[in-house]
């Protein structure tokens, strides 16, 4: 299976065909969706059904499901980083960076499933998604800094324990299932830990 056409196509070899292209990001956004939701129909049969594909052409371009999950987690990171990079040009840093950060605590739970799925499917993230969890968490810090910068984090904080407390709030929220509010009081009290003495 590794000489297929299909993986030549998608390892940077050759470009993708718009076709096979389109395919590709189709399978991606509704892998996302029923592994981000979980459950017993969270399954590659299920994507392909989804997705108006075979289940060979979801092979194709994926050989393996933990290969799936590693381009849907790697999507993931990325796109948050996007997300994250696009806030670091606010106007007002202390919100941009709150608002990140009780972001990524609500996205928790779909990526917590994801990377379950992944690990269940016998894969271990890889180079590339651990790349793409380096990305997030640098721009999680280049916004951290610049909240720091405008005075609105307390400045005796870094970056290691600002991801600790977010890493536990996020398994907290979704492991919990802790209800809105809940999660709003909680994230309260632990940005009133981060803000600065006044």
């Amino acid at each position: 299976m590794s000489s297929t056409p299909g993986k030549r196509e998608t390892d940077g070899r050759r470009p993708l065909r718009v076709d096979a292209r389109t395919n590709r990001e189709r399978i991606l956004t509704v892998a996302e969706e029923v592994f981000g939701k979980g459950g017993q129909s969270a399954s590659t049969e299920e994507v392909a059904r989804l997705a108006g594909v075979g289940i060979a052409t979801v092979f194709r371009h994926f050989p393996t499901k933990a290969a799936l999950l590693e381009a849907v987690l790697v999507q993931r990171f990325d796109r948050l980083r996007d997300q994250a990079e696009a806030r670091a040009h606010a106007t007002d840093p202390g919100p941009a960076f709150f608002d990140f950060f009780r972001h990524l605590v609500a996205d928790a739970a779909g990526k917590i499933a994801i990377g379950e799925a992944l690990i269940d499917a016998g894969g271990d993230g890889g180079d590339e998604a651990a790349r793409a969890s380096d990305g997030l968490r640098r721009a999680v810090g280049a916004l951290l800094q610049r909240a720091q910068r405008a005075g609105a984090v307390r400045d005796d904080v870094e970056l290691p324990e600002v991801y600790a407390l977010l890493v536990a709030t996020s398994q907290a929220s979704a492991r919990a299932h802790l209800q809105e509010e809940v999660r709003a009081r909680m994230l309260t009290i632990v940005f009133d830990g981060l803000a600065p003495d006044r």
